[in-house]
């Protein structure tokens, strides 16, 4: 029996699954924060990601490293009392499990216990194996992340399209089969080629999401300031804008302090 979305209470890991065995793609955005996560989850979407990009839209930084786990439970926590329906992945944020195991186990189940999601998220292939095993052998499942991985920055030096030489295209494929058979149940793909994407797709069993990796993976996921158009300076290719609520916000607080400073706001209506 096929699944439907209003057959659905919950998404699970199980569902996405069924979602890329009969070609349903899979719709996931970020969120941070109670309201907005509110909102995305009312819309329908499938996964909501709590993603370290908060260290960007939220906090203002450069990059996602200065984010803490600290941080990254408490946006987690916001999120996941708003959400009914979707399935809610948490970033582990940088230096919280990379080169050791154990430090990585610890994060991922402050992460669960503390913020009631669904499932983390981890950057890295092979050089995190250790890690990732370890942490679904305590029964948190975890989502891969190749490609362009935005903790590496400072490694890679630019935010450029990743694994468009054959050396490192033949690594990201390998990196993405370790992950599933590790017992991964999703991987991002981020900012490589789409035919790359596609032949990855196909190779594994699990599903793929897709950020600037084209149109054939499993499902696609934005930053949702960048796709609601609150974030202006990020324009990369790979993003289409939904709305221009950067605009609107703007307009709506140049009309109130234009009523606030000509004694028009509040009005008497609005006062008792």
């Amino acid at each position: 029996m096929s699944i439907h979305k209003s057959e659905i209470k919950k998404i699970t890991t199980h569902q996405l699954q069924a979602m890329k065995d009969r070609g349903e793609k899979i719709s996931m955005l970020t969120a941070y924060d109670y309201s907005m996560a509110s909102l995305v989850d009312e819309a329908g979407i499938d996964i909501i990601l709590v993603g370290d990009s908060a260290s960007n839209v939220m906090a203002g930084h450069e990059t996602t490293l200065p984010i803490t786990l600290d941080q990254m439970i408490y946006h987690a926590s916001s999120v996941v009392r708003a959400v009914k329906r979707a399935f809610v992945a948490v970033d582990i944020p940088f230096g919280s499990y990379q080169g050791n195991s154990s430090e990585a186990l610890r994060s991922a189940i402050r992460i669960m216990k503390e913020s009631g999601a669904h499932s983390v998220k981890m950057e890295g292939g092979a050089e995190i194996k250790e890690s990732v095993t370890r942490i679904l052998s305590a029964g948190v499942p975890v989502m891969g992340h190749l490609g362009l991985t935005p903790q590496s920055i400072y490694k890679f030096g630019t935010y450029s399209v990743r694994a468009k030489e054959e050396e490192e295209a033949d690594k990201l494929i390998e990196d993405a089969k370790l992950l599933e058979a590790c017992g991964c149940y999703a991987i991002v793909l981020e900012k490589i080629p789409a035919e790359l994407a596609k032949r990855v797709s196909e190779e594994i069993n699990i599903p793929t999401i897709g950020i600037g990796a084209g149109p054939h993976v499993d499902g696609q996921v934005l930053v949702i300031h960048d796709m609601l158009g609150i974030t202006t300076e990020f324009k990369p290719r790979f993003l289409r804008q939904y709305a221009d609520l950067g605009t609107t916000i703007k307009d709506a607080v140049t009309n109130y302090v234009k009523d606030v400073k000509a004694k028009d706001f509040p009005n008497d209506k609005e006062s008792y």
